[in-house]
């Protein structure tokens, strides 16, 4: 296997990366892998806590994909059996545990979603329930002797809990000893995750010197922000991070047409926080493409279609990332009406029915509030016409209505 020199290797791996403990230390691994023309074995584990990957996911694996790339073996680890217990990173309380089911469903759409970024040949699956459930409670009592209370409550989450005298379970301490007990099982030389994972991989590190074992090469990388971000006056991009729960995500198996559409609506700095972390392309191109924005020689709107088109061909196809672009561009820079419109019959109970009743009986609003709020925001067309009425009301007819950015539909009411 042909290798890059380990500092070209370097400068492609420490892009975008928060925590890495140590840069020393893996620049000294990636030579030992250089001159003996062996792999790095580099580890990652995912909790299938949710039965789908979104683009927050997907930072970490497009690091892994970097290894990969280089030549070096990439463990999936899909955590059935630590997410029975709940990674407590980042909790105020503790997470009920999941059902079989649960994991069972997440851990079949994690593995095969996965690919839609990793080699298929090139990664190994493995599940980390394999090595932990045959485990007998001697064998707990003994990996729990490994590591102390004290070094354990020095994680932030744990200590600001006990402070808040908030309820901390047992299970819970055992988690980080768990998933580092990973790293002892897999022998790897570096394990990757979010920045909020940076104290349980220090432990894996830690467990794996207890074990005789050459301490592994910890790398963290940011956790992406949700579609509602954007940036301070500093320049500093703030918000939620990406998460189904607030609603702020890109699903990697949505629709062509929800995943570009919602990669446009991102705020142009945002943008380029998207680059930085998800596409593929050079860091000179990226910054060439930006030096470009500021100085009027592309538009931003050009730019964003770049990255959105880049990200639904890797999750979709390079065809089917130019069609959603020229849909997208007639529906919303001409202001067409799209080719295809649902087709809706709503029923009516007398002559006349609130417009609110009519969006939410067509799909188009979650509820009447909602409704009502889309109005208010000029949000709402009937037949081409904006409407500010909340209250307006329809009689029986065929109209043609538009809610909010890209929901339409051509509603029979009567």
């Amino acid at each position: 296997m042909v290798f890059l020199p380990p500092e070209e290797q370097m400068r492609e791996l420490s892009r975008g990366v928060v925590d890495l403990v140590s840069e020393r230390d893996l620049l000294a691994r990636l030579k030992e892998s250089f001159e003996k023309s062996v792999p790095l074995k580099i580890k990652a584990g995912f909790d299938p806590t949710r039965p789908d990957l979104h683009l927050g996911h997907t930072v970490l694996m497009e690091k892994m994909r970097q290894f990969q790339e280089l030549g070096h073996e990439i463990y999936f680890v899909i955590g059935d059996f630590t997410a029975s217990i709940g990674d407590p990173s980042g909790k105020n309380k503790t997470r009920p545990p999941l059902t079989k089911e649960e994991i069972d469903a997440g851990a079949r759409t994690y593995a095969e979603q996965a690919f839609k970024i990793l080699d298929r040949e090139k990664t190994k699956l493995v599940y980390n329930g394999s090595w932990l459930s045959p485990m007998v409670f001697a064998d707990v009592i003994k990996l729990a002797g490994r590591y102390t209370l004290a070094r354990m409550m020095e994680r932030q989450d744990f200590k600001k809990r006990w402070q808040e005298e908030s309820s901390i379970s047992l299970h819970e301490l055992l988690y980080p000893l768990v998933q580092a007990y990973d790293s002892v099982h897999l022998v790897c030389d570096v394990e990757l995750g979010g920045t909020d994972q940076l104290f349980n991989l220090m432990v894996g590190r830690d467990l794996m010197k207890e074990y005789g074992q050459r301490p592994q090469i910890v790398m963290t990388t940011p956790l992406l922000e949700g579609l509602t971000a954007h940036s301070d006056e500093s320049g500093k991009i703030v918000g939620d991070k990406m998460s189904k729960s607030l609603d702020n995500y890109v699903g990697v198996s949505e629709s062509p047409e929800e995943q570009f559409g919602k990669l446009m609506s991102v705020s142009d700095p945002l943008m380029w926080r998207y680059c930085e972390l998800l596409s593929k392309e050079s860091l000179e191109t990226i910054q060439a493409r930006r030096a470009d924005v500021q100085s009027g020689k592309l538009h931003p709107k050009e730019a964003k279609r770049l990255m959105a088109c880049e990200l639904v061909t890797r999750f979709h196809n390079a065809s089917e990332a130019e069609r959603v672009w020229q849909a997208w561009e007639k529906q919303f820079s001409r202001r067409e009406m799209p080719d295809a419109v649902p087709e809706v019959s709503v029923a009516m109970s007398g002559d006349e029915m609130p417009l609110a009743n009519v969006l939410v009986s067509a799909g188009l609003a979650e509820s009447n509030g909602k409704a009502r709020t889309l109005i208010e925001q000029n949000a709402v067309e009937i037949d081409g016409t904006k409407v500010t009425d909340k209250l307006k009301k329809l009689a029986a007819g065929v109209y043609t209505i538009k809610a909010g950015k890209r929901a339409w539909a051509r509603v029979t009411l009567g």
